[in-house]
């Protein structure tokens, strides 16, 4: 059975020349990401790493990431990753991130993003904005991915130190994910990163809410709390979703750790592709295993 990885990052060498990551060495050394690919990985190495591993397809992140008029924010436009998505359409497809400081353009360029390059979700970033999930800001992308019938994620959990001059606060409590969902039980709401330190909260959100989903990503399988592998191998299997957050976890590591925790077979599979399936419109060739 091929994995689908929700939540993955362009980390090529254009990308870092371009200084569209936000990670900075430290950050590099934290995660121990080997120094032989820390000048980038290209797509065509990333597939065959894809290959490998057992994934068959993954979501890019168009990052918007901070207000660009602030030092140290970023993006990965949207054109790029159409361009990538365009060029390997069985193998990728795009998810659309939030800039809530782009007012009417943002929610314009998110319906473009959907309507026209095809892309599958939205993509949300608090701390860069240091604003909670539940800010009012959002809410009219929240609305619009509704009407696009689309999922919106989002960074739950801490945020660590991703570059040494620019140090964000953890404002993604999961608990802010409540009120959203109160509000919006239209909107399929992902929170990725599984929420550390405060993953019970999340799998509290999860459990509560039938339009809440938790991603298992960013944090190698091998050290995800029992509870989390307690919730999806037993009553919350329908509601993870595997991730790598691609270049903090490497698919191949991701993989192997996910086989040594012995999941139930039904579990492992809405974890790595069924509920994937579920949530997002993706190609043909994903939906068939192709």
């Amino acid at each position: 059975m091929k994995a689908i990885d929700i939540v993955c990052n362009l980390f090529t060498e254009q990308e870092i020349r371009e200084g569209r990551t936000g990670l900075d060495e430290s950050f590099l050394d934290q995660v121990r990401f080997p120094a032989a690919l820390r000048g980038g990985v290209s797509v065509a190495d990333y597939l065959t790493k894809m290959d490998a591993a057992g994934v068959e397809h993954s979501l890019l992140i168009a990052v918007r990431a901070g207000d660009l008029r602030v030092r140290g924010s970023f993006e990965i436009t949207y054109e790029r990753v159409h361009e990538v998505c365009a060029a390997h359409p069985r193998r990728f497809s795009g998810l659309a991130g939030v800039d809530p400081t782009r007012g009417m353009q943002g929610l314009r360029d998110l319906e473009q993003a959907v309507r026209e390059y095809g892309f599958v979700g939205a993509h949300l970033y608090p701390h860069w904005f240091e604003l909670a999930p539940d800010h009012a800001k959002y809410y009219p992308y929240y609305a619009k991915c509704c009407e696009l019938d689309v999922p919106i994620m989002m960074q739950v959990g801490q945020n660590l130190i991703y570059q040494r001059d620019r140090r964000l606060p953890s404002v993604g409590r999961p608990i802010c994910l409540d009120r959203v969902a109160i509000d919006f039980p239209e909107l399929k709401l992902i929170g990725i990163h599984i929420g550390v330190p405060w993953t019970e909260e999340m799998i509290a959100m999860a459990w509560k809410h039938a339009n809440v989903y938790i991603g298992a990503d960013a944090y190698a399988p091998r050290y995800w709390p029992a509870p989390l592998v307690h919730y999806m191998n037993t009553y919350g299997r329908d509601k993870v979703l595997f991730g790598t957050d691609w270049p903090v976890v490497d698919p191949e590591r991701a993989m192997q750790e996910i086989d040594a925790l012995d999941l139930r077979p039904e579990s492992r599979a809405r974890l790595l592709r069924d509920n994937a399936l579920k949530l997002f419109r993706l190609p043909a060739s994903a939906r068939d295993g192709a």
